[in-house]
């Protein structure tokens, strides 16, 4: 009786000291809350930053020292993005000799991964030789979706349709008359009946043409109006009564699936031609190799992914270089290449008659014109540099380095292996984390272009060198 007691004593301690901590908890979860840190000032919002490190004013130097010398240039960057304190810098490299269709480019490529550049520039001047890239834009239509719920018969939704499509291509006019006078604007609108997935769920499935422009804003100024006027049909048209007057849009926006904006790249050469590179020993059992590679990523999804991220280490590179949206690409790129129900390659290869032919086949919305194409200086710079291209010279352009840097990797993945081109190209990074001098950085360089690079290997090489002959650092 007397222990039950205690236990009944204990267990309501137990609970009123859990719930001081879940209390105080709480309360100190919400004094960390930060509200209205976007109205502050960038100097405010440095301090704040700041604020979180024991050497704070160290920190706040070390992110206004990333700062442009030039005030207006930096104003333009802060109104890029939101909450700006800084600007965080990647690379910008050039890969020349690129040669497509006839035509010869300097690629801009912006990425952190040096090997990616060396591996498109190796690859533009080993194709250059052979005829190039060619490449053809085969569609360039965007796709952008109105989703929403109606009660009704399918029947009649179906038979007023054609008046509906009126109404909205007519309620779209003041947003596609200038793109209509570039060449551009609405080319279809679908009415799709997706019932059998989710009760009362259907689309409007619209298409656009938005010439040398991304057209992401465009599409869903567009679409934001398809979505008022759709409410206004169900509502307004006699033809519909009771519960079918009531249309509930969910939402109205474009679609990063753009399997109608497609470029096709390729390179050929005959087998034998692969022998007087210097680079392959024995072209046929490289080309191979090769195909099974090739067999592999279009059967196997773990293969599949890091192949398909060897192609998009050029077009991002290149995508951020022109002020265009990776993210999206990326997105449409990865749908393509599951549209069959698995994820596969999004190149081809071909061997026959005596001729290696390797091909690329990817969805890419790319723009040059609007957004930070035009505000971005080095944005401005890199389509300037390629020649003011056309969205689909673009498209072309940027799948052309990712097929050249997706070739690149299987050829040395299949030849040397991916590691000694790949670490040697990283040794700058892991030297630089080590604080060396310029000397000692040189005695590096020179050891490891013999041998294999990897952490390890350059640590023993720093601490020997050290142990040996101390060199002061200057």
């Amino acid at each position: 009786m007397f222990a039950s007691y205690k236990l009944i004593i204990y267990s309501r301690n137990y609970y009123l000291l859990k719930g001081y901590f879940c209390i105080n908890f709480f309360k100190t979860m919400n004094r960390n809350i930060i509200s209205g840190f976007s109205k502050l000032n960038k100097h405010a919002k440095l301090e704040l930053v700041g604020s979180r490190f024991e050497n704070s004013e160290q920190v706040i130097e070390d992110l206004k020292s990333y700062w442009h010398d030039d005030p207006a240039k930096q104003k333009l960057f802060d109104e890029f993005s939101e909450n700006t304190i800084s600007n965080f810098y990647f690379p910008y490299g050039i890969a020349p000799n690129f040669l497509i269709n006839g035509k010869s480019y300097l690629v801009p490529m912006v990425i952190e991964e040096s090997s990616v550049v060396a591996a498109a520039s190796n690859g533009a001047k080993f194709w250059s030789e052979k005829g190039g890239f060619r490449s053809e834009v085969i569609a360039t239509s965007k796709v952008g979706q109105v989703h929403f719920i109606w009660k009704g018969e399918v029947e009649k939704l179906q038979a007023l349709f054609p008046l509906l499509k009126r109404n909205l291509i007519e309620g779209a006019k003041h947003h596609t008359e200038s793109m209509e006078k570039r060449g551009g604007g609405i080319l279809d609108i679908e009415l799709v009946d997706m019932t059998d997935e989710i009760e009362n769920y259907y689309q409007l499935m619209a298409t656009f043409e938005t010439v040398d422009a991304m057209g992401a804003n465009f599409i869903n100024s567009c679409l934001e109006d398809f979505a008022d006027i759709l409410k206004m049909h169900f509502r307004e048209n006699e033809h519909y009564d009771g519960e079918e007057k009531n249309c509930r849009v969910i939402m109205a926006i474009l679609s990063n699936y753009t399997p109608e904006c497609l470029v096709k790249t390729e390179i050929e050469c005959s087998v034998e031609c692969l022998r007087k590179t210097g680079e392959i020993d024995d072209p046929e059992d490289f080309v191979w190799k090769f195909e099974k590679a090739v067999q592999i990523a279009k059967v196997d999804t773990h293969r599949a992914a890091t192949h398909n991220k060897g192609i998009f280490n050029g077009i991002d590179a290149v995508a951020l270089a022109t002020g265009n949206d990776f993210r999206a690409i990326e997105a449409g790129g990865h749908a393509y290449a599951a549209r069959d129900g698995k994820y596969r390659s999004l190149s081809d290869v071909d061997i026959s008659g005596g001729k290696f032919k390797y091909s690329l086949t990817v969805p890419l919305s790319m723009g040059t014109v609007g957004g930070l194409t035009a505000l971005h200086p080095l944005a401005r710079f890199s389509l300037d540099l390629l020649g003011s291209p056309t969205a689909p010279e673009l498209m072309m352009i940027a799948a052309s380095v990712g097929l050249a840097n997706n070739f690149g990797a299987i050829k040395s993945l299949v030849t040397k292996g991916i590691q000694m081109g790949h670490m040697k190209m990283h040794l700058l990074n892991i030297l630089n984390s080590f604080d060396l001098s310029e000397r000692e950085k040189k005695l590096a360089i020179a050891h490891f272009a013999n041998y294999k690079v990897s952490h390890t290997s350059v640590k023993q090489f720093v601490e020997s060198l050290r142990k040996e002959a101390p060199i002061e650092k200057y």
